[in-house]
Protein backbone atom coordinates (compact mmCIF):
# COMPACT_ATOMS: atom_id res chain seq x y z
CA UNK A 1 0.00 0.00 0.00
CA UNK A 2 1.20 3.50 -0.78
CA UNK A 3 2.80 5.30 2.16
CA UNK A 4 0.58 8.25 1.28
CA UNK A 5 -2.57 6.30 2.13
CA UNK A 6 -2.94 6.86 5.86
CA UNK A 7 -5.81 6.85 8.34
CA UNK A 8 -6.75 9.92 10.32
CA UNK A 9 -4.51 10.82 13.29
CA UNK A 10 -5.40 8.77 16.35
CA UNK A 11 -6.98 5.81 14.56
CA UNK A 12 -3.92 3.57 14.84
CA UNK A 13 -3.77 4.28 18.58
CA UNK A 14 -7.05 2.42 19.01
CA UNK A 15 -6.66 -1.09 20.36
CA UNK A 16 -9.25 -3.48 18.96
CA UNK A 17 -12.15 -3.89 21.39
CA UNK A 18 -12.46 -7.38 22.84
CA UNK A 19 -15.89 -8.56 23.89
CA UNK A 20 -16.48 -10.96 26.73
CA UNK A 21 -15.34 -14.53 26.11
CA UNK A 22 -18.18 -16.96 25.42
CA UNK A 23 -16.57 -20.41 25.15
CA UNK A 24 -13.92 -22.52 26.88
CA UNK A 25 -12.09 -25.19 24.90
CA UNK A 26 -12.84 -28.66 26.18
CA UNK A 27 -15.45 -27.52 28.71
CA UNK A 28 -19.16 -28.11 28.33
CA UNK A 29 -22.04 -26.64 30.32
CA UNK A 30 -20.48 -23.19 30.11
CA UNK A 31 -22.09 -20.18 31.80
CA UNK A 32 -21.14 -16.83 30.28
CA UNK A 33 -20.79 -14.16 32.98
CA UNK A 34 -18.41 -11.89 31.10
CA UNK A 35 -20.62 -9.38 29.27
CA UNK A 36 -23.20 -8.19 31.83
CA UNK A 37 -26.07 -9.74 29.89
CA UNK A 38 -29.52 -10.30 31.40
CA UNK A 39 -29.55 -14.03 32.28
CA UNK A 40 -33.33 -14.13 31.81
CA UNK A 41 -33.20 -12.79 28.26
CA UNK A 42 -35.69 -10.34 26.71
CA UNK A 43 -39.37 -10.18 27.56
CA UNK A 44 -41.85 -12.36 25.66
CA UNK A 45 -43.38 -9.17 24.27
CA UNK A 46 -40.05 -8.12 22.76
CA UNK A 47 -39.53 -11.58 21.23
CA UNK A 48 -43.01 -11.49 19.68
CA UNK A 49 -42.38 -8.02 18.26
CA UNK A 50 -39.08 -9.14 16.76
CA UNK A 51 -40.72 -12.22 15.22
CA UNK A 52 -43.55 -10.18 13.73
CA UNK A 53 -41.09 -7.72 12.20
CA UNK A 54 -39.87 -10.53 9.94
CA UNK A 55 -42.95 -9.96 7.77
CA UNK A 56 -41.65 -6.48 6.86
CA UNK A 57 -38.01 -7.20 6.05
CA UNK A 58 -38.45 -5.78 2.56
CA UNK A 59 -39.46 -2.37 3.95
CA UNK A 60 -37.11 0.42 4.95
CA UNK A 61 -37.49 1.41 8.61
CA UNK A 62 -38.80 4.83 9.63
CA UNK A 63 -36.06 7.44 9.80
CA UNK A 64 -37.48 9.38 12.75
CA UNK A 65 -37.86 6.47 15.24
CA UNK A 66 -41.01 8.27 16.40
CA UNK A 67 -42.81 5.30 17.94
CA UNK A 68 -39.81 4.17 20.00
CA UNK A 69 -38.96 7.72 21.05
CA UNK A 70 -42.53 8.23 22.24
CA UNK A 71 -42.46 4.97 24.23
CA UNK A 72 -39.19 5.99 25.90
CA UNK A 73 -40.60 9.43 26.64
CA UNK A 74 -43.83 8.07 28.11
CA UNK A 75 -42.07 5.64 30.44
CA UNK A 76 -39.42 8.10 31.63
CA UNK A 77 -41.40 11.36 31.51
CA UNK A 78 -39.32 12.96 28.76
CA UNK A 79 -39.80 15.22 25.77
CA UNK A 80 -39.69 12.83 22.76
CA UNK A 81 -38.21 15.56 20.58
CA UNK A 82 -35.11 15.48 22.79
CA UNK A 83 -34.60 11.70 22.47
CA UNK A 84 -32.24 10.18 19.90
CA UNK A 85 -31.89 6.45 19.17
CA UNK A 86 -28.78 4.65 18.03
CA UNK A 87 -27.03 1.35 17.49
CA UNK A 88 -26.41 0.82 21.18
CA UNK A 89 -25.44 3.72 23.39
CA UNK A 90 -21.98 3.24 21.79
CA UNK A 91 -23.25 4.98 18.67
CA UNK A 92 -24.56 7.94 20.66
CA UNK A 93 -21.14 8.21 22.33
CA UNK A 94 -19.49 8.15 18.89
CA UNK A 95 -21.89 10.82 17.59
CA UNK A 96 -21.01 13.11 20.50
CA UNK A 97 -17.29 12.77 19.86
CA UNK A 98 -17.72 13.20 16.12
CA UNK A 99 -19.88 16.30 16.55
CA UNK A 100 -18.12 18.08 19.40
CA UNK A 101 -14.48 16.96 19.51
CA UNK A 102 -11.71 17.02 16.95
CA UNK A 103 -8.02 17.61 16.46
CA UNK A 104 -6.67 19.83 19.23
CA UNK A 105 -9.59 19.10 21.56
CA UNK A 106 -9.58 17.02 24.74
CA UNK A 107 -12.12 14.52 26.08
CA UNK A 108 -12.02 13.45 29.72
CA UNK A 109 -12.84 10.00 31.07
CA UNK A 110 -11.99 8.32 34.36
CA UNK A 111 -9.26 5.71 34.80
CA UNK A 112 -11.69 2.79 35.10
CA UNK A 113 -14.20 4.17 32.59
CA UNK A 114 -15.81 2.37 29.64
CA UNK A 115 -13.32 1.68 26.83
CA UNK A 116 -15.51 3.25 24.14
CA UNK A 117 -14.90 6.76 25.51
CA UNK A 118 -11.23 6.57 24.56
CA UNK A 119 -11.91 4.72 21.30
CA UNK A 120 -14.51 7.21 20.07
CA UNK A 121 -12.32 10.15 21.12
CA UNK A 122 -9.36 8.86 19.13
CA UNK A 123 -11.58 8.06 16.14
CA UNK A 124 -12.71 11.70 16.13
CA UNK A 125 -9.09 12.90 16.14
CA UNK A 126 -9.28 14.33 19.66
CA UNK A 127 -7.08 13.60 22.67
CA UNK A 128 -8.38 11.38 25.49
CA UNK A 129 -7.48 12.54 29.00
CA UNK A 130 -7.62 9.91 31.74
CA UNK A 131 -8.43 11.13 35.26
CA UNK A 132 -7.78 9.18 38.44
CA UNK A 133 -10.67 7.87 40.52
CA UNK A 134 -10.75 7.73 44.31
CA UNK A 135 -10.93 4.11 45.49
CA UNK A 136 -12.71 3.10 42.27
CA UNK A 137 -15.24 5.95 42.54
CA UNK A 138 -15.52 8.94 40.20
CA UNK A 139 -13.62 11.91 41.65
CA UNK A 140 -15.36 15.18 40.78
CA UNK A 141 -12.51 17.35 42.03
CA UNK A 142 -9.99 15.47 39.89
CA UNK A 143 -12.16 15.88 36.79
CA UNK A 144 -12.63 19.60 37.33
CA UNK A 145 -8.90 20.02 37.90
CA UNK A 146 -8.17 18.27 34.59
CA UNK A 147 -10.43 20.58 32.56
CA UNK A 148 -8.81 23.13 30.28
CA UNK A 149 -9.96 25.47 27.53
CA UNK A 150 -9.51 22.48 25.19
CA UNK A 151 -11.95 20.20 27.06
CA UNK A 152 -15.03 19.56 24.93
CA UNK A 153 -16.57 16.46 26.53
CA UNK A 154 -16.50 14.76 29.93
CA UNK A 155 -17.74 11.15 30.08
CA UNK A 156 -18.76 9.47 33.32
CA UNK A 157 -20.67 6.22 33.68
CA UNK A 158 -23.02 6.33 36.65
CA UNK A 159 -23.14 3.52 37.81
CA UNK A 160 -19.68 2.85 36.41
CA UNK A 161 -18.49 -0.16 34.44
CA UNK A 162 -16.48 -2.16 35.51
CA UNK A 163 -16.49 -0.96 39.12
CA UNK A 164 -20.25 -0.90 39.78
CA UNK A 165 -19.84 2.24 41.90
CA UNK A 166 -21.71 5.53 41.48
CA UNK A 167 -21.76 9.07 42.78
CA UNK A 168 -24.82 10.92 44.08
CA UNK A 169 -26.91 13.53 42.34
CA UNK A 170 -25.41 16.43 44.26
CA UNK A 171 -21.91 15.46 43.12
CA UNK A 172 -23.02 15.09 39.50
CA UNK A 173 -24.71 18.50 39.67
CA UNK A 174 -21.54 20.02 41.15
CA UNK A 175 -19.55 18.57 38.28
CA UNK A 176 -21.93 19.95 35.66
CA UNK A 177 -21.90 23.40 37.26
CA UNK A 178 -18.11 23.51 37.45
CA UNK A 179 -17.29 22.62 33.85
CA UNK A 180 -15.88 25.16 31.39
CA UNK A 181 -18.52 26.84 29.22
CA UNK A 182 -17.53 24.92 26.07
CA UNK A 183 -17.82 21.49 27.72
CA UNK A 184 -20.63 18.93 27.59
CA UNK A 185 -21.06 16.43 30.45
CA UNK A 186 -22.16 13.01 29.19
CA UNK A 187 -23.82 10.73 31.76
CA UNK A 188 -23.60 7.14 30.57
CA UNK A 189 -26.56 5.38 32.21
CA UNK A 190 -26.18 1.89 30.76
CA UNK A 191 -26.80 0.48 34.26
CA UNK A 192 -29.10 3.20 35.60
CA UNK A 193 -32.15 0.93 35.54
CA UNK A 194 -30.60 -1.26 38.21
CA UNK A 195 -30.77 1.58 40.77
CA UNK A 196 -34.18 1.93 42.40
CA UNK A 197 -35.64 5.42 42.05
CA UNK A 198 -32.76 6.73 39.94
CA UNK A 199 -33.61 8.83 36.89
CA UNK A 200 -30.17 8.45 35.32
CA UNK A 201 -29.70 12.21 35.23
CA UNK A 202 -32.98 13.31 33.64
CA UNK A 203 -33.52 16.10 36.16
CA UNK A 204 -30.07 17.52 35.52
CA UNK A 205 -30.46 17.30 31.74
CA UNK A 206 -33.73 19.23 32.02
CA UNK A 207 -32.23 21.83 34.34
CA UNK A 208 -29.08 22.60 32.34
CA UNK A 209 -27.90 23.08 28.76
CA UNK A 210 -24.57 21.25 29.10
CA UNK A 211 -25.65 17.73 30.10
CA UNK A 212 -26.52 14.73 27.92
CA UNK A 213 -27.44 11.24 29.11
CA UNK A 214 -27.25 7.90 27.30
CA UNK A 215 -29.04 4.62 27.99
CA UNK A 216 -29.17 1.14 26.47
CA UNK A 217 -31.48 -1.80 25.84
CA UNK A 218 -28.56 -4.23 26.11
CA UNK A 219 -28.58 -4.75 29.88
CA UNK A 220 -31.85 -4.80 31.83
CA UNK A 221 -33.96 -5.31 28.70
CA UNK A 222 -31.90 -8.25 27.44
CA UNK A 223 -31.48 -6.98 23.89
CA UNK A 224 -27.70 -6.91 23.63
CA UNK A 225 -27.84 -8.97 20.43
CA UNK A 226 -29.92 -6.29 18.70
CA UNK A 227 -27.75 -3.28 19.65
CA UNK A 228 -30.19 -0.50 20.56
CA UNK A 229 -29.50 2.56 22.67
CA UNK A 230 -30.79 6.06 23.17
CA UNK A 231 -29.81 9.48 24.40
CA UNK A 232 -31.55 12.48 25.92
CA UNK A 233 -30.24 16.01 25.95
CA UNK A 234 -30.80 19.67 25.15
CA UNK A 235 -32.75 20.10 21.91
CA UNK A 236 -29.87 21.92 20.12
CA UNK A 237 -27.50 19.03 20.93
CA UNK A 238 -29.97 16.38 19.76
CA UNK A 239 -30.51 18.34 16.56
CA UNK A 240 -26.74 18.29 15.93
CA UNK A 241 -26.49 14.56 16.57
CA UNK A 242 -29.38 13.82 14.21
CA UNK A 243 -27.50 15.61 11.43
CA UNK A 244 -24.75 12.99 11.52
CA UNK A 245 -26.95 10.00 12.37
CA UNK A 246 -27.53 7.68 9.45
CA UNK A 247 -31.17 7.89 8.31
CA UNK A 248 -31.73 4.13 8.61
CA UNK A 249 -29.40 3.30 11.51
CA UNK A 250 -32.01 1.10 13.24
CA UNK A 251 -34.05 -1.63 11.55
CA UNK A 252 -37.77 -2.22 12.00
CA UNK A 253 -36.95 -5.32 14.06
CA UNK A 254 -34.75 -3.30 16.41
CA UNK A 255 -37.29 -0.52 16.77
CA UNK A 256 -40.27 -2.82 17.36
CA UNK A 257 -38.49 -5.10 19.82
CA UNK A 258 -37.14 -2.16 21.80
CA UNK A 259 -40.54 -0.49 22.00
CA UNK A 260 -42.15 -3.69 23.25
CA UNK A 261 -39.39 -4.17 25.81
CA UNK A 262 -39.71 -0.60 27.06
CA UNK A 263 -43.48 -0.94 27.53
CA UNK A 264 -43.26 -4.28 29.37
CA UNK A 265 -42.70 -2.72 32.80
CA UNK A 266 -43.64 -5.83 34.78
CA UNK A 267 -40.89 -7.87 33.18
CA UNK A 268 -38.33 -5.11 33.62
CA UNK A 269 -39.18 -4.85 37.31
CA UNK A 270 -38.94 -8.61 37.76
CA UNK A 271 -35.44 -8.62 36.23
CA UNK A 272 -34.39 -5.67 38.37
CA UNK A 273 -35.59 -7.33 41.58
CA UNK A 274 -33.93 -10.65 40.83
CA UNK A 275 -30.66 -8.90 40.01
CA UNK A 276 -30.72 -6.99 43.30
CA UNK A 277 -31.43 -10.14 45.31
CA UNK A 278 -28.76 -12.29 43.67
CA UNK A 279 -26.20 -9.48 43.57
CA UNK A 280 -26.43 -9.05 47.33
CA UNK A 281 -26.22 -12.80 47.89
CA UNK A 282 -23.18 -13.30 45.67
CA UNK A 283 -21.30 -10.29 47.05
CA UNK A 284 -21.85 -11.49 50.61
CA UNK A 285 -20.91 -15.07 49.75
CA UNK A 286 -17.63 -14.03 48.14
CA UNK A 287 -16.83 -11.60 50.95
CA UNK A 288 -17.12 -14.47 53.43
CA UNK A 289 -14.51 -16.28 51.33
CA UNK A 290 -12.11 -13.34 51.56
CA UNK A 291 -12.98 -11.86 48.16
CA UNK A 292 -14.34 -8.34 48.74
CA UNK A 293 -16.15 -6.04 46.32
CA UNK A 294 -17.45 -2.49 46.45
CA UNK A 295 -21.20 -2.07 46.81
CA UNK A 296 -22.41 -2.55 43.24
CA UNK A 297 -25.25 -0.55 41.72
CA UNK A 298 -25.21 -2.54 38.47
CA UNK A 299 -25.73 -6.12 37.29
CA UNK A 300 -22.25 -7.32 38.18
CA UNK A 301 -19.76 -7.22 41.00
CA UNK A 302 -16.06 -6.38 40.81
CA UNK A 303 -14.35 -9.08 42.87
CA UNK A 304 -10.97 -8.00 44.28
CA UNK A 305 -8.05 -10.35 44.90
CA UNK A 306 -4.68 -9.95 46.59
CA UNK A 307 -2.90 -9.32 43.30
CA UNK A 308 -3.00 -9.95 39.57
CA UNK A 309 -1.58 -13.45 39.95
CA UNK A 310 -4.35 -14.55 42.30
CA UNK A 311 -7.00 -12.99 40.08
CA UNK A 312 -5.57 -14.82 37.07
CA UNK A 313 -5.42 -18.11 38.93
CA UNK A 314 -9.02 -17.77 40.10
CA UNK A 315 -10.11 -16.88 36.57
CA UNK A 316 -8.43 -20.02 35.26
CA UNK A 317 -10.10 -22.12 37.94
CA UNK A 318 -13.52 -20.67 37.16
CA UNK A 319 -13.02 -21.43 33.46
CA UNK A 320 -12.11 -25.01 34.29
CA UNK A 321 -15.52 -25.22 35.98
CA UNK A 322 -17.30 -23.73 32.95
CA UNK A 323 -17.68 -20.23 34.41
CA UNK A 324 -16.54 -17.37 32.17
CA UNK A 325 -16.00 -14.03 33.93
CA UNK A 326 -14.15 -10.91 32.76
CA UNK A 327 -10.52 -10.02 33.40
CA UNK A 328 -10.31 -6.23 33.67
CA UNK A 329 -6.59 -5.51 33.50
CA UNK A 330 -7.34 -3.36 30.46
CA UNK A 331 -9.37 -1.12 32.78
CA UNK A 332 -6.38 -0.69 35.11
CA UNK A 333 -7.74 -3.32 37.50
CA UNK A 334 -5.42 -6.33 37.04
CA UNK A 335 -6.20 -7.73 40.49
CA UNK A 336 -9.96 -7.87 39.85
CA UNK A 337 -12.53 -10.03 38.08
CA UNK A 338 -15.84 -8.61 36.92
CA UNK A 339 -18.60 -11.16 37.46
CA UNK A 340 -22.00 -10.71 35.84
CA UNK A 341 -24.96 -11.56 38.06
CA UNK A 342 -26.49 -14.64 36.48
CA UNK A 343 -29.53 -16.61 37.55
CA UNK A 344 -29.55 -18.30 40.96
CA UNK A 345 -27.94 -21.51 39.73
CA UNK A 346 -25.10 -19.59 38.08
CA UNK A 347 -24.46 -17.48 41.17
CA UNK A 348 -24.26 -20.58 43.34
CA UNK A 349 -21.85 -22.21 40.91
CA UNK A 350 -19.60 -19.15 41.11
CA UNK A 351 -19.64 -19.15 44.91
CA UNK A 352 -18.88 -22.88 45.04
CA UNK A 353 -16.03 -22.56 42.53
CA UNK A 354 -14.43 -19.62 44.34
CA UNK A 355 -14.73 -21.53 47.63
CA UNK A 356 -13.03 -24.49 45.97
CA UNK A 357 -10.30 -22.18 44.69
CA UNK A 358 -9.82 -20.75 48.17
CA UNK A 359 -9.69 -24.25 49.61
CA UNK A 360 -12.78 -23.74 51.69
CA UNK A 361 -16.30 -25.20 51.66
CA UNK A 362 -19.38 -23.05 51.28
Amino acid sequence: MSAEIRPQPGVMEIALYEGGQATVDGVSDVVKLSSNENPFGPSAAAIDAFRNAAQQLHRYPPTDHASLRCAIAEVHGLDPDRVICGVGSDEIIAFLCQAYAGEGDEVIHTEHGFAMYRISTLAAGATPVEVKERERVTDVEAILAACTDRTKLVFIANPNNPTGTMIGGNEVARLAAGLPPQTLLVLDGAYAEYVDGFDGGVGLVDARDNVVMTRTFSKLYGLGGLRIGWGYGPKPVIDVLNRIRGPFNLSCAQLDAAEAAMRDRDYAEKCRAENARLRAWLAESLAELGVPSDTSCANFILARFADADEAGACDAHLKSRGLIVRRVAGYNLPHCLRITIGDEAACRRVADAVAEFKGRAT
